[in-house]
């Protein structure tokens, strides 16, 4: 018996040295295990845990500093009211409105940027900066399609600013903040992630914006939209809901466009737009099959500029244009995409489809408001930005000439008038004019709203 327990102790002793070698060896032998254990405070460790919020603190804190805001003072004139100036002797004047809004530092030299409908029809501008000092500001210049204005402030200090970060190297589902100035309080800061890219919010396929689900109420427009370095990727300019509140996502001007508009205001003192010199329409199924096609996505073109480089070079009308820049185009809007922030004179790089072959070419870009159209006797161009601020006016094109002879009684009346609208459809550009005169039947007549040089609104029926 006593036998038997020394046996068995002897055995359960050396099964527990055995248990405990093999626990240590494999310890010893996976690492990984054993750093897991430890912690995950290494010194080198780039891990990021799953759940842990990222991090805005640093870009908040400088961003608020650079984001201003914007007062707009108008003066209207009211006209005296009889029932008004018998019982109370009002007898009309001069009635101040106020619109607010928010605005981006870019310079420490004061230079400003804000939404233009925060500026719109202003009499006084007032900026006040995070720390609650006032400043006059000047207007230095409006891009109303792209709802931009350029603001400077003079002061001696030097002011903190934002620097702007590369808005085409946004990803879906990234971070931002949106940070505005409302109401003359302290910034606000929302957060949320890239929705969209390219997000068209115009008829005539002009806009390009970024969108996102970052809260921006009314009084934020204009503010600045940046990512978690804290870099300008877009200026805050509107929010889609019929009350003008927040319901989920709001846009911003990117800040590629931005940065070339500023440029352009302080360099040329307008906005330079750079365009193809082509006009056409966008592919879908149907319109390919129609034209015996092999692929349904591009830019098919219609009609070449004479005065352009495209007319040239190795374009020709049937071509599809199939990327720019080697991004692809299957919109309007991805071409104003790309040549929103180009300039007259810059070369953009095209991908073509002609039949069957895919070719390559090169495009010097040609001034905007130097193309120009002829529809039943009629020449139209563009209207260039220092036009359009003379008119006051948001829309419209120029014609430039009249050569039908059933027009040549009113040349007087028509030429250098603005056309406003086709069919009651506001015009932008030449390229809507285009589609919509394109899409009319013979039979069909078309109204035309025109306003003359002389501010005569005249109805013409082609």
């Amino acid at each position: 018996m006593k036998r038997f327990f020394t046996t068995f102790f002897t055995c359960l002793l050396t099964a527990a040295i055995t248990l405990f070698g093999y626990t240590y060896y494999l310890d010893q032998k996976d690492p990984q295990k054993q750093e897991e254990t430890v912690g995950l405070d290494t010194p080198n460790s780039s891990r990021v845990i799953a759940g842990e919020p990222i991090d805005f603190t640093a870009a908040a804190e400088n961003t608020v500093h650079a984001v201003v805001h914007v007062k707009n003072l108008s003066y209207i004139t009211t006209r005296s009211n009889p029932l008004l100036e018998f019982f109370y002797g009002y007898k009309g004047g001069t009635q101040t409105q106020i619109g607010t809004g928010s605005g981006v530092i870019i310079s420490e030299d004061g230079y400003i940027v804000t939404n233009n409908h925060v500026i719109a029809n202003a009499s006084e501008l007032e900026v006040t900066l995070n720390n609650n000092k006032t400043y006059k500001a000047k207007l230095i210049g409006t891009e109303r399609e792209m709802d931009l204005a350029l603001l400077k402030i003079d002061t001696n200090e030097k002011l903190p600013f934002l620097t702007f970060g590369d808005s085409d190297a946004l990803q879906l589902g990234e971070w931002v903040l949106a940070v505005g100035n409302p109401y003359n309080l302290t910034s606000t800061v929302t957060a949320g992630i890239i929705s969209a890219k390219a997000r068209n919010l115009s008829e005539t396929g002009i806009q390009s914006f970024i969108q996102t689900d970052a809260a921006v109420n009314p009084g934020n427009s204009g503010g600045a939209l940046v990512n978690v370095q804290g870099e300008l990727i877009g200026i805050n300019t509107m929010i889609s809901s019929n009350t003008g509140s927040y319901v989920g996502y709001a846009f911003a001007v990117p800040s590629n466009v931005t940065k070339k508009i500023v440029e352009d205001f302080l360099q040329y003192g307008d906005v330079q737009h750079g365009v193809l010199g082509v006009s056409g329409f966008e592919l879908n199924a149907a319109t390919a099959e129609q034209l015996q096609l092999q692929l349904d996505k591009g830019f098919y073109i219609q009609t070449i500029v004479p005065e352009s480089d495209a007319a040239k070079v190795n374009v020709q009308p049937g071509d599809v244009i199939t990327t720019i820049n080697g991004k692809s185009i299957s919109s309007f809007v991805d071409i104003k995409n790309v040549l929103n922030t180009k300039r007259p004179g810059d070369v953009v790089h095209l991908t073509l489809q002609r039949g069957n072959k895919t070719l390559e070419q090169d495009i010097k870009l040609m001034q905007a408001h130097a193309v120009s159209f002829v529809f039943q006797g009629i020449e139209f161009s563009d209207l260039t930005p220092t036009e359009k601020a003379t008119f006051n006016l948001k829309y419209g094109i120029k014609i430039t000439a009249i050569t039908a002879e059933k027009y040549l009684p009113y040349k007087a009346e028509l030429t250098n008038a603005i056309l406003l609208s086709i069919n009651g459809q506001k015009i932008n550009s030449i390229e809507q004019a285009k589609r919509i005169f394109s899409q009319q039947t013979e039979n069909q007549r078309t109204k035309l709203e025109v306003l003359s040089p002389k501010g005569e609104l005249i109805k013409l029926f082609l």
